[in-house]
């Protein structure tokens, strides 16, 4: 803004005073403290040298038919060479700006889909600036930057995109479930087969160790009592054992059932002969 009286007049600091000589341009009267020729010459306008910013609103839709909202902030300011311009070729430079930024989006953004448009807010605050920069040189300003500063799709919109991203993250952790099923199902029949396999070791040194005790005591049978044969020893081992069996069965409780055996010294000998001709049958596969 100007005080001063009559031929002496002073313009505040970051503003720059347009003097008309009989309504014709004169010169620009800068911050502080000058003259003029009064009345033929008057201050008839102030122009603030101040960087200015304007945020500019505008609708359009991208290439995948989303409509949105892009806000750009605009950031300029009066060139101090080129104040008479400024002040006198625009009526209104904001009007002006904001139609060149309406020009811009409305043709970069319907190029791109809406998740290019996200991804290339920068490109397309880039060109705002460049085309801003080139057409309002000529008019005094400069462009110091412009800013994409919201992408606002429509509310139905935004809950679709959240709707997709819940179902992608929901498919994913489905996947990663059923892999971690998967692992334990593996492991567990590993486990089993581990397991398997350590039982049929366990039960053969088993039956290794049986074996060995049995021709032990057989060994040590027969160098003990003179003319008994390795026959005869197995004979009364396997009654032993039959006599053991029997006590066995006979000590269980009735809730566990009964076994009705054939016995007496025949079916006793049909028993051993029977064992008797099953080892002998192994003992020919082995």
């Amino acid at each position: 803004m100007s005080a001063g009286c009559c031929c002496c007049q002073c313009v505040k600091e970051m503003n720059a005073g347009v003097v008309e000589n009989c309504g014709k341009y004169s010169k620009v009267g800068t911050a502080g403290f000058f003259c003029i020729m009064y009345p033929c010459e008057n201050i008839t306008g102030i122009v603030s040298m101040k960087i200015q910013q304007l945020d500019v609103s505008c609708d359009t839709k991208t290439k995948d038919n989303v409509f949105v909202k892009v806000v750009v902030s605009v950031q300029y300011r009066v060139v101090e060479s080129k104040v008479p311009s400024a002040y006198y070729k625009l009526t209104d430079h904001r009007a002006q700006i904001t139609s060149y930024v309406f020009d811009v989006i409305r043709s970069a953004v319907p190029r791109l889909e809406l998740d290019e448009a996200f991804a290339s807010k920068e490109s397309v605050a880039e060109t705002v600036k460049s085309q801003l920069s080139n057409q309002m040189s000529e008019y005094g300003y400069e462009i110091l930057v412009a800013l994409v500063t919201d992408l606002n799709p429509d509310q139905a919109v935004k809950n679709a995109m959240n709707e997709i991203n819940a179902a992608s993250r929901l498919r994913e952790a489905a996947k990663e479930k059923a892999e971690a099923e998967k692992i334990l199902l593996v492991k567990a029949a590993e486990a089993d087969a581990d397991s398997k396999y350590l039982s049929g070791l366990g039960v053969a040194r088993q039956r290794k160790a049986i074996v060995d005790g049995l021709k032990s005591t057989v060994n040590e049978f027969s160098e003990q009592v003179p003319g008994a044969s390795a026959s005869d020893v197995m004979d009364l081992l396997l009654l032993t054992q039959y006599f053991d069996m029997m006590k066995d069965v006979g000590g269980k409780g009735k809730s566990n059932g009964s076994i009705f055996l054939p016995h007496g010294p025949q079916a006793i000998n049909d028993l051993r002969q029977q064992l008797k001709h099953s080892f002998k049958n192994m003992s020919d596969n082995a």
